[in-house]
């Protein structure tokens, strides 16, 4: 199974940026479609986007507009570009293949404070 390693989170000020990545130890060429979760508070962690192979990625409602989700199948990675971030994104992001899941990394911690 796939090991995965989130980074790139922080701390920034509402309205800032930030670039999440996330790199698979193999191929995620084979897997039709990865995402990214975060975590917060809820027992099962909340689906902020995803990406398939050939479709149309998929932004939960909350970040619609504002993060972009891509996946460079070449280099094992996936990428979350998070904009406009507002204190409610403050959380703990994961990437991980959807709806079937693998073990989960870490997970990048994100807060967004002034």
């Amino acid at each position: 199974q796939l090991r995965l390693v989130e980074s790139g989170g922080g701390l920034v000020q509402p309205g800032e940026s930030l670039r999440l990545s996330c790199k698979a130890s193999g191929s995620i060429t084979a897997i039709e479609t990865m995402a990214w979760y975060r975590q917060g508070s809820r027992e099962e962690r909340e689906l902020v986007a995803f990406a398939t192979n050939n479709g149309t990625p998929y932004h939960a409602n909350s970040v619609k507009g504002r993060f972009t989700i891509r996946r460079e199948n070449t280099k094992n990675m996936v990428y979350l570009q998070m904009n406009n971030l507002k204190p409610e994104d403050t959380d703990v992001y994961f990437c991980n293949s959807w709806p079937d899941r693998g073990p989960w990394g870490p997970g990048t911690q994100v807060t967004v404070s002034s």
